[in-house]
């Protein structure tokens, strides 16, 4: 077991706690673990909620409504790591499932 998994992320709404992400496994840049939500995470569910059924719908090119959906929820939350906030993040949550990948530059933007 390498020594990110069982590691404990957090998703945080400035100082509120809105979920814990429990590592199970990582592939290259992608986290995957089990997402134990608190109760504030019923707020902010319906944007994963439309986040994960627009990559689902395969964006055909526009990418316009996802980012719009993705900025909101990287300007409303961050995702803290065991070593602290990550600057950059992609995170998907759908049930007790969570998948992500951060970084501590920006993404690109191709």
């Amino acid at each position: 077991m390498s020594s990110l998994e069982k590691a404990v992320w957090q998703l945080v709404r400035g100082d509120e706690l809105l979920g814990q992400i429990v590592i199970e496994n990582a592939d290259l840049a992608w986290h995957f673990g089990r997402f134990l939500p608190e109760p504030a995470f019923a707020e902010v569910q319906p944007l994963f909620d439309e986040e994960l059924a627009l990559v689902d719908s395969g964006l055909d090119d526009n990418y316009d409504p996802w980012e719009r959906v993705h900025e909101r929820i990287t300007a409303s939350m961050s995702l803290v790591s065991p070593r602290g906030p990550v600057p950059e993040f992609l995170l998907h949550i759908q049930g007790g499932e969570a998948w992500f990948r951060c970084s501590d530059q920006p993404f690109d933007e191709d």
